[in-house]
């Protein structure tokens, strides 16, 4: 196959939700469709105590949520399919906001009782700043829940989202029957089953046919044919150009959990996203045709496997195809690296490949090479944007609870914050150390891993800091910034890059610190080049 069929094929999408709408569950069915896993483990049912195919450290299990993006692949009517899922969990939210720099397009899973919720609304703005195509998928319709127009009222009034419906719900909850499929015009009956793996369809041509009223019943039918007129009239007819810009976002609504409306989200998927996009660097736009290599690590795990202390980088390929044992530029060491083993994934399983293509996700092994943002080329010199470290919302000091094992400690601290699950601040006075985070669950999975992966146990202590500011000086060397530095030196410490930076303990500190030294400027993320 040639090198533009083999782009055109693939699909990089991400799936987000606010916790508990459905995601995980989603991911699973539409593996089970790819033909990648044989039966689905529901998150919540304790029966099977398989687990879902995509949580795989032993908290997500615990607790039912997702911490970490996986990725997941499959092959579905002639294309690759590369799934990233995210964590819901707001206390997770920059390993989202990071994952959403490597996808083509993504999935909004909204819950059908819920409604639109503060992460939904959060993420989906992120994807409108960056423009990234957004399909909706409305989740739960077993149950009982919102009116669909109401639903996708809401959609369009708290994401600012213009959406048009490719399928719509025959009933609700209690009263579900299926779905009809606006893009296939067919009807999709449920029979409540979730044990029988795929539905049956019926195909139809005109709603109008009093076969119709046979199998749903004639209020329902009669129900379903008003309501396919009023969305005849109220939306506008799907164009794929005003999805792929961002300017228009189809829905679907179905059961996740009972298999339900999955086929028909990810039939009509497959055809309408896009392959994999051009990517803006600081110096140039890449496109994903071009010869040359590129790419980026937008996530790095250390310990997938706890037996060996492996370390991967996940690297998104934004352009060329990258292969075994080829020397690859590290842009910001500026060294020539070259990679063994290069993983790739398949469902729950990780296997070597020769050659991957632009659009997807190869795991790199690596010994401390990587930090997350960084770029790989083949001799070019530059660094895709986009990828930055947010002020945490969560600070406390880190202490050693074992003396002996100073040494694990400091290593699985430094390899839990290249992974990015947090980040480390070492005060400049007396050299304590300082965990931010954005959300407070971080700090038992850093304990959890700590203990579990390095062996180490560690205690925290409150440290009353509201947020994290980076400095830049206009002048080094000036007075004003030498008395900033005496002033606040309780307050100064440098991040992992050894970048300077200031906690402040209140906005009213930011405030006067901002008044009285105009000539230090204070930034809230690491990117402010």
């Amino acid at each position: 196959m040639s090198f533009l069929k083999e782009i055109q094929r693939r699909r990089t999408f991400g799936i987000i939700s606010h916790p508990d709408a459905g995601k995980t569950t989603l991911t699973e069915k539409l593996l089970l469709f790819g033909g990648a896993i044989q039966e689905a483990g529901a998150v919540k049912n304790n029966k099977i105590k398989k687990g879902a195919t995509s949580d795989f450290m032993e908290i997500e299990r615990q607790r039912g949520i997702s911490v970490s993006t996986s990725v997941l692949a499959f092959n579905y009517k002639e294309k690759k399919i590369n799934i990233l899922d995210t964590p819901g969990h707001k206390d997770f939210a920059e390993d989202t906001f990071r994952t959403l720099t490597a996808v083509d397009s993504v999935i909004v899973v909204i819950d059908v009782a819920k409604g639109v919720e503060e992460q939904t609304e959060k993420l989906v703005a992120v994807c409108r700043m960056r423009k990234i195509p957004i399909i909706v998928f409305i989740n739960k319709l077993d149950r009982e829940g919102k009116d669909a127009f109401d639903l996708m009222d809401e959609v369009e009034q708290k994401l600012g989202l213009a959406v048009t419906p490719l399928s719509f719900p025959i009933g609700m909850g209690y009263d579900f029957q299926g779905i009809y499929n606006l893009w296939e015009q067919n009807i999709n009956l449920f029979s409540g089953d979730s044990r029988k793996n795929i539905e049956e369809t019926i195909a139809f041509s005109d709603v109008k046919s009093p076969e119709l009223d046979k199998i749903i019943g004639a209020k329902p039918a009669e129900r379903l044919r008003e309501e396919l007129e009023l969305i005849d009239e109220v939306y506008p007819k799907f164009d794929r150009q005003d999805y792929l810009d961002g300017k228009m976002q189809p829905v679907f609504f179905g059961s996740a959990l009972n298999n339900f409306g999955v086929r028909e989200l990810l039939d009509c998927f497959v055809e309408i996203a896009p392959s994999p996009r051009p990517k803006e660097s600081e110096t140039r736009l890449v496109h994903p045709e071009e010869e040359k290599m590129s790419g980026f690590v937008f996530k790095i795990h250390a310990n997938m496997d706890p037996k060996h202390r492996d370390r991967l980088a996940f690297i998104k390929i934004v352009s060329g195809t990258f292969e075994r044992n080829k020397p690859y530029l590290h842009v910001r060491l500026n060294k020539n690296l070259k990679f063994s083993s290069p993983n790739a994934f398949f469902a729950e399983k990780k296997e070597i490949v020769d050659i991957s293509y632009p659009g997807d996700i190869v795991g790199l092994h690596d010994t401390g090479n990587f930090k997350i943002g960084d770029t790989l080329t083949e001799g070019e010199i530059m660094s895709f944007k986009g990828i930055p470290s947010f002020s945490p919302e969560h600070f406390r000091y880190i202490n050693n609870a074992d003396p002996m094992k100073a040494k694990q400690l400091d290593k699985g601290i430094d390899q839990l914050m290249d992974e990015g699950v947090a980040q480390l601040f070492t005060l400049e006075m007396n050299n304590r150390k300082i965990i931010g985070t954005v959300g407070a669950l971080q700090y038992e999975v850093i304990q959890y891993r700590l203990e579990h992966e390095y062996g180490a146990k560690c205690t925290y202590e409150n440290f009353p800091v509201h947020k994290a500011c980076w400095v830049k000086p206009n002048d080094i060397k000036s007075e004003e910034f030498k008395e900033f530095r005496r002033i606040k030196q309780k307050f100064l410490a440098t991040d992992k890059y050894k970048q300077l930076v200031f906690l402040a303990d209140s906005d009213f500190t930011i405030q006067m610190t901002q008044n009285k030294f105009p000539n230090v400027k204070l930034f809230f993320t690491s990117e402010f080049e």
